[in-house]
């Protein structure tokens, strides 16, 4: 199992596009490549499976067991050549003090090969005593190789090299040059919507060329061939999900305003037994047979014309949820439900089931990990198997205004901000919908719960 662990000094180093770049070099050399990123994020991870041609799978702390990190990194890179985990932050920064969730402590879970991303911007000599301090903070970490980024051009380059060689045993991967057709606009090209699938896949054959051209990938498929297999999960044979037969037929929004989900739960819904029915929220004019509704996080404001052109889905969509369909928004789709959207000085109608506006703001409003406890009014009934706090996160720019009549929420924030610091889940019929991103592991199965409601619910309606 052929893996390495991309990580940085800092936050803003460039390994997103070194990583996603690296996806592409290795695919492009015929090797089948699993990607996964470290984390809750959801806009890296669609750059990277677009990149490896695989969806790209998230290893978080915060939601997931070390058992069950380790289970799907053994489970989904058995049947590729290779495998990219792409950390966040720099590699020893972490929510605690004693690092246990930072990239370095991932590492080490996973017993890979660390390559470490240097943003070079200023730097000569100091790369040495940067390098020797990364190495002996953790002597129980194989920090295998550097790879420069934003470099200066050949002198530069040459300098830094022969620095590192004189003073570290560490050996240099790869040197990649400033160039700003490298740098990616995370915050609206992330979505990689249909109609801008092009610019994607031009940038991502950019950083590929750049890789290719100034990266030893020899070198490190060697370094990721360096590791073994995971003793304690090897001899595990992974069940199969059982295929409940597809008595469900879920509807998702899927198009350029909405778009983050997670791969893993996308699957989780098929082998519970949902069919997954897309919808484009900008162009279809009703809703297709549909049991429930889905709508996920994304950029709806980026597309507020379009969503509130389409006149006609929205009221199809009100009435749907005004008639008791169960459904179940995040983040964008709850911006979505509402009155309107606000951004930019313009303001857009929108389906109007939740009575307040979405406003958006230059700052975050609710940012990183969340604790929810539910309370008695959550809809979805209980698996016998949920925990008592929820781990989950959130990262909205957007909050909600002028709400105009009392609302009842599903949970209770312990930890961030919700709609209004105390609460998240706004209830309405058999709607929830929230500000925080759910996601299904082994320590809260959502999914399940969801599709036990709306199977409820359909036979509550057919008697």
């Amino acid at each position: 199992m052929k893996r390495f662990l991309i990580s940085a000094a800092h936050k803003s180093s460039g390994k997103t596009t070194v990583s996603i770049g690296l996806c592409a070099a290795l695919r492009h050399r015929g090797l089948s490549v699993q990607p996964y990123k470290k984390g809750p994020d959801f806009i890296d991870p669609m750059w990277l499976g677009n990149a490896a041609g695989h969806s790209c799978y998230n290893l978080d702390f915060y939601t997931q067991s070390h058992d069950e990190i380790r289970r799907l990194v053994e489970q989904k890179s058995r049947h590729n050549d290779i495998s990219l985990i792409e950390g966040n932050k720099g590699l020893y920064d972490g929510l605690d003090l004693d690092g246990s969730n930072s990239n370095a402590a991932l590492a080490k879970l996973l017993e890979t090969p660390v390559i470490l991303v240097i943003d070079t911007r200023g730097m000569t000599r100091g790369v040495a005593p940067l390098i020797l301090g990364y190495q002996a903070f953790d002597t129980d970490l194989q920090i295998r190789g550097v790879i420069f980024n934003h470099v200066g051009g050949n002198r530069h380059e040459n300098k830094l090299r022969a620095i590192v060689e004189h003073y570290t045993d560490l050996p240099v991967i790869g040197a990649v040059h400033r160039d700003p057709d490298l740098n990616i606009d995370e915050r609206h090209l992330g979505l990689m919507p249909s109609n801008e699938a092009q610019a994607v896949s031009a940038k991502i054959d950019t950083l590929r060329r750049a890789i290719e051209s100034q990266v030893d990938l020899d070198k490190l498929i060697s370094i990721a061939g360096q590791c073994a297999d995971f003793p304690s999960v090897s001899s595990i044979e992974i069940p199969a999900p059982p295929h409940a037969e597809k008595t469900v037929r879920m509807g998702i929004a899927r198009d350029e305003a909405f778009g983050f989900y997670y791969p893993g739960d996308l699957e989780t819904f098929k082998s519970e037994g949902a069919e997954l029915i897309s919808i484009d929220t900008l162009n279809d004019r009703k809703l297709p047979e549909i049991d429930a509704l889905f709508l996920g996080g994304g950029f709806p404001e980026a597309r507020m014309d379009q969503l509130s052109a389409n006149e006609e889905l929205r009221q199809d969509i009100a009435n749907a949820i005004e008639q008791g369909m169960p459904a179940y928004a995040e983040c964008g789709g709850l911006m979505y439900l509402c009155r309107s959207i606000s951004w930019q000085d313009q303001k857009r109608e929108m389906v109007g089931i939740i009575p307040a506006d979405a406003v958006m703001c230059d700052k975050p409003q609710g940012r990183g990990y969340v604790r929810l406890t539910t309370n008695n009014r959550m809809l979805w009934p209980s698996t016998g198997d949920e925990p008592e706090v929820i781990t989950a996160h959130e990262f909205h720019y957007s909050r909600l205004e002028n709400i105009s009549t009392p609302l009842n929420y599903a949970y209770n924030m312990e930890r961030g901000m919700g709609i209004d610091g105390k609460h998240d889940g706004i209830i309405y019929k058999n709607l929830l919908a929230n500000y925080t991103h759910l996601r299904d592991t082994e320590r809260y199965h959502w999914i399940r719960r969801f599709l036990a409601f709306v199977r409820q619910n359909k036979v509550a309606t057919h008697h």
